[in-house]
């Protein structure tokens, strides 16, 4: 709460401290006149009236300020206990926002039933990553051990056991880089700045990139439309190179043999602008609402390749360069990634 509603929550209770001594002081003065009139009639005996003063101003006093406090207080009696929960871990319970009359305690439970939604998702976030992390690991590790067993056998010949061997590779290899993927995601979410920047050809790096995968794009006979200006941007190198091959990587991934993935680079007044686009398989809109989360698939089954978290760390470094990136996609009809970079 800032200063300015404190001084309004503390100028609130200092009213209604002062009109319960004016309000006692006044019924309790009243009632003592009217009791020392009709009952004390000799006028010299004041200490009658001066006793009932006191007496009745302590019963009214106290009354009203059990029923004005009980008012004021129960709100913080609740708060109290709802942050008890939220200490034990509940994090489902709401306070009710519309039964406070006072604009502080009626912001103070907006504040708290956002708290408790916010770790309420934290909380659901991090079972479902415990999940998630423990269904990639256990996939290739079930497969590792199946296949040193099946090497144990001594009636294997030089050929399976050539595919077992790759098997195990393969699965190990996979291991390898779902960790090192995990531990980079996790560094660059507890990092606010990149540090390491240097000034290098944009258009040549994408070029680069798709060398990278050149052995996939032919075999799939796919075609390249490339439309890069030449551009020399300051920035993370191998972060960006990152961006491109998960971006690349996808795209060639979901284009049918045949099909043509094309590459844009332009450079506006304040944006590099890349827009990566294919004639795949496209994306649904329910997909792409959640497309660039930690370990989220569109295909539920896990059944094609990958673990989730690259579209999540091209996410990341690209908030991590001030830039923005968006996905249009309809199914059957392709996908475009735009990348806008600060220039």
């Amino acid at each position: 709460m800032n200063r300015k509603h404190s001084l309004k929550l503390g100028l609130v209770f200092s009213v209604i401290i002062f009109l319960i001594i004016l309000a006692s002081g006044v019924i309790s003065a009243l009632l003592a006149i009217s009791l020392h009139m009709k009952v004390f009639s000799p006028p010299n005996n004041i200490l009658y009236p001066i006793l009932n003063l006191y007496a009745v101003s302590v019963i009214v006093g106290t009354t009203i300020s059990a029923v004005v406090g009980k008012r004021i207080l129960s709100p913080l009696v609740k708060f109290s206990g709802a942050l008890m929960e939220v200490g034990k871990g509940n994090f489902n319970i709401q306070l009710d926002e519309n039964k406070y009359h006072i604009d502080e305690l009626k912001e103070m439970s907006q504040n708290f039933n956002v708290m408790v939604r916010e770790l309420n998702n934290i909380e659901t976030f991090r079972s479902d990553f415990i999940a998630n992390v423990s269904h990639e690991f256990k996939t290739p590790l079930a497969s590792i051990e199946g296949y040193t067993m099946l090497l144990q056998s001594d009636n294997l010949t030089d050929q399976e056991k050539n595919e077992y061997t790759k098997k195990i590779l393969s699965n190990t290899k996979r291991l390898s880089n779902l960790v090192g993927i995990i531990l980079q995601i996790s560094r660059l979410e507890n990092q606010g700045i990149i540090a390491e920047k240097n000034k290098f050809k944009l258009d040549e790096q994408l070029r680069q990139t798709l060398l990278l995968f050149e052995s996939r794009w032919t075999s799939k006979n796919i075609d390249l439309d490339l439309d890069l200006d030449p551009i020399t941007f300051y920035g993370n190198e191998e972060l960006l190179m990152q961006v491109w091959a998960n971006l690349f990587s996808n795209a060639i991934k979901f284009t049918p043999d045949n099909g043509t993935i094309t590459c844009t680079l332009r450079r506006s007044d304040s944006f590099i602008i890349t827009t990566i686009s294919d004639n795949g398989i496209g994306i649904s809109e329910d997909v792409r609402k959640h497309i660039f989360e930690k370990f989220y698939q569109g295909d539920k089954s896990h059944s094609s390749e990958g673990n989730g978290l690259g579209l999540a760390l091209v996410k990341r470094i690209i908030d991590l360069c001030n830039g923005t990136i968006e996905v249009q996609s309809e199914l059957g009809t392709g996908s475009t990634f735009t990348v806008k970079l600060p220039y």
